[in-house]
């Protein structure tokens, strides 16, 4: 299962998402925003993260205009690994390296097509589990 949210900035590339979602038959949970009104994009990022850290989702996608106040928020709880990627390349390289969890993007960066090519990359690509990365990723989440 995968839980992806946005603030206003970011949903209509969410609606994007979820349709290529959809057609793949990957299943997800919205958790919102659900219109282009204003909204105050922490309250998503934490829907997602909830998801994810009660077992509910393996994964999550944060979109906002920049994918930065998403990734800023994401990160702030232990267990979350949330990379902001505008690139197939660095989506690939998160879930290789860091075994990142969240993927995070900005509407007002990425176009719809890129969008769905990043997220593919980053749902298909698994964790190497190579020893040093999983060491890094042991450090990071040690206090």
């Amino acid at each position: 299962m995968l839980a992806i949210g946005c603030d206003q900035a970011g949903y209509a590339l969410k609606l994007e998402i979820m349709s290529d979602l959809d057609k793949k038959g990957i299943a997800y949970k919205d958790c919102g925003t659900y219109s282009a009104d204003a909204v105050d994009y922490p309250v998503y990022a934490k829907a997602v993260v909830k998801e994810i850290l009660s077992g509910n989702a393996e994964k999550g996608i944060l979109i906002c205009g920049t994918g930065i106040g998403m990734s800023i928020t994401a990160n702030r709880y232990k267990g979350i690994r949330a990379a902001l990627c505008g690139d197939c390349f660095s989506a690939e390289a998160t879930r290789l390296h860091n075994d990142a969890n969240v993927l995070c993007m900005g509407a007002r960066v990425v176009g719809a097509g890129l969008a769905v090519k990043i997220t593919e990359t980053f749902l298909n690509t698994p964790f190497s589990g190579a020893e040093r990365h999983a060491r890094r990723i042991h450090m990071i989440d040690e206090e």
